[in-house]
């Protein structure tokens, strides 16, 4: 099973520490599209109207510099780095030893930096939004969607893609083919908070249960005790099945 999910916008950081090692990340096949992307991002942040550029608005425009620091920066584990609401739901650092290893095997975050990459990989801070074209790449999703295409057909392999993913993100890549009809999207009704915070528990969810699941159906069966879970089939090829949830909490 693998579990998309979006980055934060917001980004913890840390005053000490080693810098991001590209070469120890995770899907190393994306290093000359993560350094391409790396490129275009410091170059666009030191001019004088990066946060224009970026789509950043006044009340963070200082985060603007950690672009400058993407190779000397005191790095975080992915885990630890993305913050906000879907993350304080999915709650990793809580997790115990059998679930926290599922975590790492089964979740993907989508970056507009990163491309791709696991909870234990360590990278540095950053501001950059997948919406944001950069000079070069040119609009991010367009430029990862190609590049993410293989790594993450390969990462799902046989199991389900559970696609907890922002719109901004899901279109950077869509499962297609086979693996196609194994993509489940999921879908929260309400304010963007609440649907943020429920794709969370989600997620946590499926890192907590040894379950692997390999039919759209079965996610049903592990979900409703926690959720009221109603799913639909695609209306179309090319489309996901979509699981409409509401905790019950």
């Amino acid at each position: 099973m693998l579990i998309l999910l979006p980055p934060s916008e917001s980004k913890a950081t840390r005053d000490r520490g080693a810098p991001a090692r590209p070469h120890t990340l995770s899907f190393p096949e994306l290093a000359p599209a993560r350094a391409e992307v790396a490129k275009a991002l410091t170059t666009v942040s030191a001019r004088p109207d990066a946060a224009s550029l970026l789509g950043v608005g006044p009340a963070v425009a200082g985060e603007v510099g950690r672009n400058l620091r993407l190779a000397d920066a005191p790095a975080l584990p992915a885990r630890e780095l993305y913050t906000g609401v879907l993350y304080d739901a999915l709650d990793l650092a809580s997790l115990d030893a059998a679930s926290a290893r599922r975590a790492a095997r089964r979740i993907v975050v989508v970056s507009a930096l990163y491309g791709a990459v696991r909870p234990t990989d360590r990278l540095a801070p950053y501001r950059l939004s997948m919406g944001v074209p950069l000079p070069g790449p040119g609009p991010l999703a367009t430029f990862w969607r190609p590049h993410l295409g293989p790594v993450l057909a390969s990462a799902a392999g046989r199991g389900l893609v559970v696609d907890c993913r922002s719109s901004t993100y899901a279109a950077a890549w869509a499962p297609a083919g086979e693996l196609g009809r194994r993509w489940v999207q999921v879908r929260v009704p309400g304010a963007t908070h609440m649907a943020k915070h429920t794709r969370g528990l989600v997620a946590r969810a499926l890192c907590r249960t040894p379950e692997d699941p390999r039919r759209p159906e079965a996610l049903v069966e592990l979900l409703e005790e926690e959720f009221e879970v109603a799913l639909h089939k695609p209306g179309r090829a090319g489309r996901p099945w979509t699981m409409d949830v509401v905790h019950r909490g």
